[in-house]
């Protein structure tokens, strides 16, 4: 419902709409610090420590530091289990490590069932092929 008001809104429609966010690579980095810190609602500062604690790392043109969709979204996480849930720092790092490895581990499964479902395929083609053998 937001996404056709704010399509209609712009003047695209919603699959214009959604052609333009699959294009955009949530890695390339496209915001300055003073744009997210805006956009989030913290201070330039804050981000700046969210950096030198390790818990984001923005790409860096000279001397400035640019941000992709994929750090936004990181930094909104990581505000939200500070500002919301109480959590502190050191505990933020465990979650974000804990969740990257669940992501890991997730990924890991997907493959498996991937190559579990072509061994089931191959398995399928096999008695197929069996059938028409003993046909002829």
């Amino acid at each position: 419902m937001a996404r056709k008001t704010r399509a209609r809104a712009s003047g695209t429609s919603e699959r214009e709409e959604g052609a333009m966010n699959e294009r955009i690579d949530p890695e390339r980095p496209l915001y300055l610090i003073s744009v997210v810190a805006e956009i989030l609602g913290v201070h330039p500062q804050t981000l700046r420590a969210y950096e030198r604690e390790g818990l984001v790392a923005p790409s860096r043109t000279g001397n400035q530091r640019m941000y992709s969709q994929a750090d936004m979204d990181r930094l909104r996480l990581i505000i939200d289990l500070t500002r919301n849930l109480g959590v502190n720092r050191a505990g933020v790092d465990i979650i974000l490590r804990m969740r990257y490895r669940l992501e890991c581990i997730q990924h890991e499964m997907e493959e498996m069932l991937h190559a579990l479902h072509e061994e089931q395929r191959a398995e399928f083609r096999r008695k197929i092929q069996r059938i028409f053998d003993e046909e002829e």
